[in-house]
C-alpha cells in the first residue's frame, strides 16, 4: 500500500455495488446505488484532539458524499476524515 494518511484521515476501499436486485433484475451502472460500506485500508496516527479509533481491516459505514476518490495502481480508494465515518460494522 503506497498511501499513508496524515492526521485523523483514513483510506478506505468501497464495497462493490449490487449487480442484481432481490427480484433478479440486472442493474445498469447508472442504476446501481453508490455503496456506503467499505473496508479501512490504512489509518493516520490521529491527532491530540481526535485520537484514531479505527484500524486497517475494520468494516465501516460512511457519510454518502464524504471523502476524495483517488486511483492508485489500478485500484480505487477514498481518503476521508475519521469524523465522516458514521459507524463500525462488527
Amino acid at each position: 500500500m503506497g498511501i499513508k494518511p496524515l492526521g485523523s484521515r483514513v483510506v478506505i476501499e468501497k464495497c462493490q455495488a449490487e449487480e442484481k436486485t432481490e427480484g433478479g433484475l440486472i442493474l445498469t451502472s447508472s442504476a446501481k446505488e453508490k455503496p456506503q460500506m467499505a473496508e479501512v485500508v490504512a489509518v493516520g496516527p490521529g491527532t491530540k484532539d481526535e485520537p484514531m479509533e479505527l484500524s486497517a481491516g475494520d468494516k465501516i459505514i460512511f457519510a454518502k458524499y464524504a471523502g476524495t476518490d483517488i486511483k492508485l495502481d489500478g485500484k480505487e480508494y477514498t481518503v476521508m476524515n475519521q469524523s465522516d465515518i458514521l459507524a463500525k460494522v462488527e
